[in-house]
C-alpha cells in the first residue's frame, strides 16, 4: 500500500470520519483490505494511482492521483462501495456527515452537530477546541 503523503499535493482526496475508535486490529484489518481494494480499484479500466490509510484510529483516508487516472463515476462508486463494505464489516459509520470529531484532552470524540452545539452553549467546547474538519 502506497503512503498517503507520497503522492503529489494536487491528488483528490476524500475523508470518512468514524463515529467510534477503531480498535488496533481493525486498522490493521481495515489496511489489508484497502490493500485488496488498490490491487483492483479502476475507472474505466484504467488503474488508479491511489492510496488508503487509516488515522488517528478513526479517519480513512482516500487519496488519488488523478493525472495519472480521473477519479470518474464509476472509480468513485466503487471506492464508496469499499468504504460501505468497511461499514458493514467493523460495524462503525463512516458516512454519515453529520457527526463531527474533535479533541477532548488525548483522545477524539464524535457526537452528532446538534450534541456540538449544545457542548458549544455549555462552553464544553470551545474556541480552543481542536475540530477535525473532513471537508477536504
Amino acid at each position: 500500500m502506497e503512503i498517503i503523503l507520497s503522492l503529489p499535493l494536487h491528488s483528490r482526496v476524500w475523508i470518512y470520519q468514524s463515529v467510534r475508535e477503531l480498535s488496533a486490529q481493525e486498522v490493521t484489518d481495515i489496511r489489508a483490505n484497502a490493500l485488496s481494494f488498490l490491487n483492483q480499484w479502476t475507472s474505466h479500466g484504467n488503474n488508479m494511482d491511489a492510496a488508503i490509510d487509516v488515522l488517528y484510529n478513526r479517519f480513512i483516508i482516500v487519496a488519488v492521483d488523478e493525472q495519472t487516472a480521473p477519479a470518474s463515476g464509476c472509480g468513485i462508486d466503487k471506492s464508496v462501495r469499499f468504504i460501505q463494505d468497511i461499514e458493514k464489516q467493523f460495524n462503525t459509520t463512516l458516512l454519515d456527515r453529520m457527526h463531527v470529531a474533535y479533541k477532548a484532552g488525548d483522545s477524539i470524540q464524535t457526537c452528532s452537530l446538534s450534541e456540538f452545539e449544545k457542548l458549544i452553549n455549555t462552553k464544553q467546547v470551545d474556541e480552543n477546541t481542536i475540530v477535525f474538519n473532513n471537508l477536504v
